[in-house]
């Protein structure tokens, strides 16, 4: 009797096991794979279904009609500073230590999904390794593993461990992909070897739940040809720059998130896919681009809004019902909370989550961002260095100038306090409530 009781015991433990198995597993298919694309020097003017008239966007334009278009996303004026806020959730003066440099101690997204039982892939643009800073360990710099270490089981990626200056990252692209590097190629264009690797990806893990964070390497300069520019078919002129080729570059920018849709369709999980495209700060200063309401000039590197105002559009297809084009203001440190929410992780970040946002209900519109900017970088750059709480229309900095975004959006002549309407007065105040809770630069 003892031994049928415990072989019925075992039995049943057995079963209780597998049951819970199997429950983990429907969880686990459950949970919606994620992409976050993030496009190197692109404003918000980028995006036709924004206005420009002097590129073509098809792609993107359908995935933000259909899902919700991001209409005052906020980003920082520079490349570090947006990568490091965006991957840690967190604002730059607590863990931004050096440009192109992201410290190992620091929690990123890519630990939170794979915490979580997610396959984590990273490709595109790195350049986290600090390989120009002296202050940087050359153990550091050298160092392929880190990736990994911040919490990424793949990746295939430009300047990792090189400089650009040994190897560019569009025709003949230097990429080192999982530890190695992968052979030259005159013929390659290194936006196609990044998203290929994506690709490829997606279908080693459609039955399972993946995240994917992909930096692109477009479009930043130099402007050359990219595979459908005419001139790519003579070898010598791939790299010949021209501000021409910026559009190109754009359009090739917008093909390559249609490339990763179309491959979600095909293998029949683009309904549980978040996809997420941002831009990590204003369009390259020499840059002009025609929109319908006049000339935009590249505000990169800059605070003004042309530095900071981003294309942004999410797609969730089982999540986002209802298209929405979303007002509210929205900051890089968002996506972290994003991420915890939809993995019911604890929020550690600075950031709101966009949840109710997806799902049409409940959306309350934050009221104001706050940027706490210092590139860390050239003189050039680094003259722009500042901090400031903004609202939709309004902008008051630490030092105290308040402007008036929309009368004047190249800030050239701030408020005088005797000047304010009262209106104006409270609303100086309730920013500047905000921003005291931001260290000063020192």
């Amino acid at each position: 009797m003892n031994t049928q009781f415990r072989y019925l015991s075992i039995i049943l433990f057995s079963l209780f096991i597998l049951l819970q198995g199997c429950i983990k597993d429907k969880d686990q298919k459950k949970k919606p794979n994620v992409i976050l694309i993030l496009a190197d020097d692109i404003g918000f003017e980028g995006l036709s279904i924004n206005g420009s008239l002097s590129y073509k966007t098809p792609f993107l334009d359908k995935l933000a009609s259909n899902g919700v278009n991001f209409t005052n996303a906020i980003s920082q004026p520079l490349c570090t500073p947006s990568r490091v806020k965006i991957m840690t959730g967190k604002y730059n003066y607590k863990n931004y230590d050096y440009f192109t440099h992201l410290n190992i101690n620091e929690k990123t997204f890519g630990h939170l999904f794979k915490e979580n039982g997610y396959k984590t892939a990273v490709v595109g643009k790195w350049q986290l390794n600090g390989l120009k800073v002296k202050e940087v360990d050359q153990n550091v710099k050298e160092d392929n593993t880190r990736p990994y270490a911040f919490g990424f089981d793949e990746y295939c990626l430009w300047q990792l461990t090189k400089t650009k200056n040994l190897g560019e990252r569009f025709a003949d692209p230097l990429i080192e992909q999982n530890g190695e590097f992968l052979p030259r190629d005159k013929d390659a264009y290194g936006p196609d070897v990044v998203s290929n690797y994506a690709i490829d990806f997606i279908k080693r893990n459609k039955d399972n739940p993946f995240f994917i964070y992909y930096p692109m390497l477009l479009v930043h300069d130099p402007f050359v040809p990219t595979p459908d520019s005419e001139e790519w078919s003579s070898p010598d002129l791939r790299y010949k720059k021209d501000n021409r080729f910026f559009i190109d570059m754009v359009e090739y920018m917008d093909k390559i998130v249609g490339k990763i849709v179309n491959e979600l369709k095909a293998n029949g999980i683009i309904d549980n896919t978040l996809i997420m495209f941002v831009g990590d700060n204003g369009t390259n200063v020499k840059l002009v681009t025609k929109t319908v309401d006049g000339q935009i000039q590249g505000g990169k590197g800059n605070t003004i809004t042309h530095g900071v105002h981003v294309p942004m559009v999410a797609s969730w297809p089982s999540m986002i019902k209802k298209p929405l084009s979303y007002t509210g203001l929205i900051n890089l440190t968002d996506f972290y909370a994003t991420f915890s929410d939809i993995l019911d992780a604890p929020n550690d970040s600075d950031g709101k989550s966009m949840i109710n946002i997806f799902k049409g209900e409940n959306v309350s519109k934050r009221d104001m961002v706050s940027i706490y900017y210092d590139p860390r970088w050239s003189k050039n750059v680094s003259q722009h260095r500042n901090v400031f709480s903004q609202d939709y229309r309004y902008k008051l900095y630490k030092d105290g100038e308040f402007y008036d975004m929309e009368k004047d959006v190249l800030e050239n002549n701030p408020l005088e306090d005797e000047m304010l309407t009262q209106e104006e007065k409270k609303i100086k105040q309730k920013l500047a409530k905000k921003l005291a809770t931001f260290p000063a630069l020192n």
